[in-house]
C-alpha cells in the first residue's frame, strides 16, 4: 500500500514528514500527547498566510498570527528567541509574505531537532511502522 511506504519514508527526513499530508496530521497528534503544537500549528499557519495574495488580507492574518503565537504572552506562543520576536514585530509594520520567514525558521529547525527525533521514536509511530 502506498500509505505503508509514505509511513517509512518520514524517517527519512522531516521534509518527508511535512510533505506528507497524512504525515503532519500523525505529528500534530503526537505534539498534542507533549503540548507543544503551537510549533507546528503556527509553522502551518506560516504557510497558509504565503499563499496569500490580497495586500489587505495579509495584514490582517499577519496581525493574528502574530497575536496568537509570536506576541509575548500570546496564547499560543511559539518558543523563538527575543530578538526573532522583535524581527517579526518590525516585520509586520510593512506585511509581506515573508515577515514571518525568521520566526518559522526558528521553530521548524526546533520541531525537527527535539519534537521530531521523539515522535520517531514514540509508541504510536512505531505502531505505524509495524503495520506498514
Amino acid at each position: 500500500r502506498d500509505s505503508s511506504k509514505e509511513v517509512l519514508e518520514w524517517r527519512e527526513s522531516f521534509d518527508q514528514l511535512l510533505k506528507s499530508k497524512n504525515g503532519v496530521t500523525a505529528f500534530h497528534t503526537f505534539l498534542k500527547t507533549e503540548f507543544s503544537e503551537e510549533n507546528l500549528d503556527f509553522w502551518l499557519a506560516c504557510e497558509d498566510f504565503k499563499k496569500t495574495r490580497s495586500k489587505t488580507k495579509l495584514a490582517s492574518k499577519a496581525n493574528r498570527i502574530f497575536e496568537e503565537f509570536v506576541q509575548t504572552e500570546a496564547p499560543r506562543e511559539v518558543n523563538i528567541d527575543h530578538e526573532t520576536r522583535e524581527i517579526t514585530r518590525k516585520n509586520l509594520s510593512g506585511a509581506t509574505s515573508a515577515c514571518f520567514n525568521e520566526a518559522q525558521a526558528k521553530t521548524r529547525t526546533l520541531m525537527e531537532k527535539d519534537s521530531y527525533p521523539r515522535f520517531l521514536k514514540s509508541a504510536s509511530y512505531q505502531d505505524m511502522t509495524k503495520q506498514a
